[in-house]
C-alpha cells in the first residue's frame, strides 16, 4: 500500500542531488497552505517557504536550511486566533528506512542530535520534511494576551488560587 501524496509535495530524486547541493528555495502555493492548515488544525497558514542545501554521504542525506513560516492558531483557552511567525534554521537527515530501526526500538538521542527522516533510498520529499519541520516549531498551546481575562471572566481559578495551600490560607483568614 502506498502512502497519500504529502499537502506540499517537493521530491527530490537521488539521481537530482547535484542539483540541490545549495541555494534551493521552495514556497507553498495557497492550496498547499490551505491543505496544510486543515492537517495542522491551524486558522491560517499565509506563508512557508525554505531555503535548503542537500550533501551527500555513505550513511544518507543530510539537509542544511532556514524556514520562514506566518500562522495562525486558535488560544487553546479561548479559541481566539493567536498569529505566530516562524523563522528558524533546520538540519535534517534523511537515512534508508532500513538503517531507522525496528519498530519498537529504542533510540536515544539528545538536544543536538538533528531531526533523522527515514525514506525509501529513491526519494526524499523536502516539502514533507519542511511542512513536519514547522509542526515541531509551533508553539504547542498558544494562548491570547486576553486569555487570563476571558478565563476570569469565565470564573476560571487562576493557579494560585485552585492550589491546596489556598484553600488552607482561607481557613486560617476564618478564624
Amino acid at each position: 500500500m502506498t502512502s497519500p501524496t504529502p499537502e506540499f509535495s517537493r521530491p527530490v530524486r537521488m539521481d537530482q542531488l547535484a542539483r540541490h547541493a545549495q541555494g534551493v528555495t521552495i514556497s507553498a502555493e495557497p492550496a498547499e497552505r490551505e491543505a496544510l492548515a486543515h492537517r495542522f488544525h491551524l486558522l491560517s497558514l499565509d506563508r512557508l517557504e525554505a531555503e535548503y542545501g542537500l550533501t551527500q554521504d555513505s550513511g544518507g542525506i543530510s539537509a542544511r536550511g532556514h524556514l520562514r513560516a506566518e500562522l495562525v492558531q486558535a488560544c487553546v483557552a479561548t479559541g481566539l486566533p493567536v498569529p505566530e511567525s516562524i523563522e528558524t534554521d533546520f538540519v535534517l537527515r534523511f537515512v534508508p528506512d532500513s538503517e531507522t530501526g525496528g519498530e519498537g526500538e529504542e533510540l536515544e538521542i539528545d538536544s543536538n542530535d538533528c531531526d533523522v527522516i527515514g525514506y525509501d533510498g529513491q526519494v526524499i520529499d523536502m516539502g514533507e520534511a519542511v511542512a513536519e519541520t514547522v509542526a515541531l516549531a509551533m508553539t504547542p498551546y498558544p494562548r491570547s494576551p486576553d486569555a487570563d481575562a476571558h478565563l476570569r471572566e469565565a470564573g476560571v481559578l487562576t493557579e494560585e488560587q485552585a492550589s491546596p495551600f489556598a484553600a488552607l490560607l482561607s481557613l486560617k483568614d476564618k478564624k
